[in-house]
């Protein structure tokens, strides 16, 4: 049902890793750095199907660390702001 999440080919693939605790069940999804929306229909399905005690809640924690992870990459692409040049109590911009 979540094979589409996987890839058997791992090299220089940057996995990721989601996780949630709930009462005595355990969530984690590895997914491929890119793939991000497949993890987001996988919750989807987790969600519709009644077998599971998956929640929307669940999801949202779920899609909250996943848009954690993107930001944190996405980080990395930002340059740093210039830091302003503290003359005395005056900044120089």
């Amino acid at each position: 049902m979540y094979e589409h999440l996987y890839n058997t080919d791992f090299k220089d693939r940057t996995m990721k890793t989601l996780s949630l605790i709930k009462g005595d069940q355990y969530y984690c999804f590895r997914y491929e750095a890119g793939r991000e929306s497949r993890v987001l229909d996988a919750l989807v399905d987790m969600v519709q199907n009644k077998q599971c005690n998956f929640d929307w809640f669940d999801a949202a924690i779920l899609s909250h660390q996943l848009g954690r992870h993107l930001a944190k990459e996405l980080k990395a692409y930002v340059p740093e702001k210039p830091k302003p040049y503290q003359q005395g109590k005056l900044f120089l911009f």
